[in-house]
């Protein structure tokens, strides 16, 4: 696929970050919900559809923080699993409602089919 490069590396590095959090399943409990930490759910989430990227509709990130094609592709798969655990839930659910939620494994599989994607293109850029 064709890299379409970064224009805005700090805008990256959290992205990655923020993806690396997800699909890590060991971190969920010990480090995401603990207040004042980067790995806080709620602040993983800002990253992730407010901030530096929005998985709901990712394409117009390309070039900006998300490198290919294919990062787009699985960051809107991840979009799609997060929304469903919020729709099934609430908004008013969130954190540990969300974590222990049936449909949260598809969130965390679809960030560790992201994750050493971005950590590749990254590498080879």
């Amino acid at each position: 696929m064709t890299d379409h490069g970064i224009a805005q590396p700090s805008f990256r590095l959290q992205v990655v970050q923020a993806v690396s959090a997800l699909a890590d399943p060991a971190l969920r409990r010990e480090v995401r919900l603990e207040p004042g930490k980067f790995e806080d759910l709620d602040y993983t989430v800002c990253v992730l559809f407010d901030d530096f990227c929005d998985a709901d509709e990712p394409f117009p990130w390309l070039g900006r923080s998300l490198r290919t094609e294919e990062e787009v592709e699985l960051m809107a798969a991840l979009g799609v699993a997060y929304t469903a655990v919020q729709d099934a839930h609430g908004p008013s659910t969130a954190g540990a409602g969300y974590l222990d939620a049936p449909g949260w494994p598809a969130v965390t599989a679809a960030a560790a089919r992201l994750a050493p994607l971005l950590a590749a293109n990254d590498a080879a850029a």
